[in-house]
């Protein structure tokens, strides 16, 4: 990575938006910043933006969100995401799509339709003397990521994902995922694990997924990356090549960062905003400009579980750094952003019920009311619903592994109310409790597959089909109990093809290439255009 000569060129700061620099017609393209929100419809842009202007726990005190920010001073479009020969996409191939510019198939990483390895955007950029980054709130080597850097047949073959990402040479990889990287022994609890709980000063549990003894870790150190275990050394570290991985598995979900983002002394992981902040003084220094990916990963996560209060955390952490890289990028007039997202998940919103309908309203003074009152005939949800789901201090995958990790006889209805009501702000009784907990024969049983091969499964009542995942599925029997009160209403426990969003921000040269309704590989291609030709 080359840099520039004089250190202090470098951004270490935010000035205001007000301040930013004009963007010109003839402003060229030095960096390349995207944004992926995975699982971010406009569904839950919807959510974010209904809580941000209309919640009293709201923490915008009046100020436009991020995502609301490049909506005004850049343009919006929307893209359709399927695959090339089936109606619904995964992340695999979202991804894929939007970096190599190409359609192709399910769950396959960066590859064509036809299985052949092809030249991703950021690929295209590094062999252009850019620098390169990627950094996400999951694993560095789960599906998004990786299709910028790695090209594999399936999206599970993280422990090759991660040997070919290092292979790649990516300046800066900033996410949890630990596992992938780590030697199979220190699952020996031996000498390899106790090297590593002290490497890493147990910021993460020390378990390895790979099925061989290398130490990619060891790998990086001697290929010339600095590593990091937590946000400490992170923040210390001020140019070069940097791997960072602050989790064995994913990183802090939406609550969990929401509890400490205000004690950075404290905890031991970076938040998204900081992973970037690092990112983009990094990379700044690099004197032909850089590629950059950020995933909000956990938003997909949430859908998948139909965790609304956890949803909307994990939208608010990833605006803020949607915030802090529109502000970033508004210092500047070389810089494209482009946030977008992979698919929707959970076909989620807000609904109108039939519970409690309000009476009569006769305090309206206007004189179409007179005699009349305001008579609403359905009851359209109070905004106090949006507090409450602030107000949520555990997801319910957290929920549901801490109350089956209990022994057996104390997995009671009564038991698992309390734990929700200790955790939401809407009543559930041990008789909804009980529905969560109600099991029924696996009538999608496939031997030896990673999700239906149990013979029992949670009981769906509706829409069953679409809830694929086994036993993570209690998270979503959480959510359709709370469902009524909460005025939340979910389709499936997987992906929708709803089109989503695509928000440009940058020189007007760059923006004209984002028009109308694309498709994923057609923003792609924009992309590598751009990188190309600047």
């Amino acid at each position: 990575m080359k840099t520039k000569t004089t250190k202090g060129l470098v951004v270490a700061g935010v000035m205001s938006a007000s301040l930013a620099m004009p963007m010109t017609v003839q402003a060229a393209v030095k960096n390349v910043i995207m944004m992926i929100g995975d699982g971010m419809g406009v569904q839950q842009v919807g959510l974010l933006e209904t809580y941000a202007n209309r919640a009293e726990s709201s923490p915008y005190n009046g100020e436009p969100t991020g995502l609301a920010k490049l909506a005004k001073d850049g343009k919006i479009v929307l893209s359709r995401t399927s695959p090339i020969d089936t109606l619904v996409v995964d992340s695999a191939c979202s991804a894929t799509q939007l970096a190599i510019g190409e359609p192709t198939l399910s769950e396959v990483i960066g590859i064509d339709k036809d299985g052949n390895p092809v030249q991703t955007v950021l690929e295209l950029a590094k062999s252009q003397g850019k620098a390169t980054g990627l950094i996400s709130d999951t694993r560095i080597t789960h599906a998004t990521p990786a299709a910028f850097a790695a090209h594999v047949a399936h999206r599970s073959m993280e422990n090759e994902i991660a040997e070919q990402m290092l292979a790649a040479d990516v300046d800066v990889l900033l996410s949890g995922g630990a596992r992938h990287f780590l030697p199979k022994s220190v699952n020996e609890k031996g000498d390899w694990y106790d090297r590593y709980v002290k490497r890493t000063k147990g910021a993460f549990s020390i378990k390895s997924k790979r099925k061989d003894d290398r130490d990619l870790l060891k790998e990086a150190d001697r290929a010339g990356y600095q590593l990091a275990y937590d946000w400490k050394k992170l923040r210390r570290i001020e140019d070069g090549k940097v791997l960072g991985l602050f989790a064995n598995s994913a990183m802090y979900n939406g609550i969990q960062w929401e509890a400490t983002k205000d004690t950075p002394r404290e905890r031991t992981q970076p938040t998204l905003k900081e992973m970037t902040m690092k990112a983009l003084d990094i990379l700044s220094q690099d004197e032909d400009g850089f590629f950059l990916m950020v995933e909000g990963g956990l938003i997909d996560w949430a859908g998948h579980e139909n965790d609304a209060g956890t949803m909307l955390h994990e939208m608010l952490k990833f605006d803020e750094t949607i915030n802090y890289v529109y502000e970033w990028a508004a210092q500047r007039n070389d810089t494209l952003v482009v946030v977008t997202a992979d698919h929707e998940t959970g076909s989620f919103g807000f609904s109108y019920n039939a519970v409690e309908v309000p009476d009569t309203d006769f305090s309206k003074p206007g004189s179409a009311f007179e005699g009349l009152g305001y008579t609403p005939q359905w009851n359209f949800g109070d905004l106090s619903v949006l507090d409450k789901l602030a107000a949520q201090t555990k997801s319910h995958a957290n929920i549901n592994y801490e109350f089956f990790g209990l022994p057996a006889e104390e997995q009671t209805p009564d038991r698992l109310a309390a734990l929700l009501n200790e955790h939401n702000a809407f009543e559930v009784t041990p008789e909804m409790a009980e529905s969560i907990m109600e099991t029924e024969t696996n009538e999608f049983f496939k031997e030896n597959h990673s999700y239906l091969s149990a013979e029992t499964v949670p009981l769906i009542n509706d829409f069953k089909s679409f809830y694929v995942y086994g036993t993570e599925n209690r998270a979503d029997l959480i959510g359709r109990v709370l469902s009524e009160q909460q005025h939340t209403v979910w389709g499936t426990g997987t992906h929708t093809d709803t089109p989503v969003g695509v928000f440009v921000y940058g020189p007007r040269s760059a923006k004209k290439q984002f028009n109308g309704i694309m498709t994923h590989p057609e923003v792609g291609a924009a992309l590598k255009k751009i990188v190309a030709k600047h």
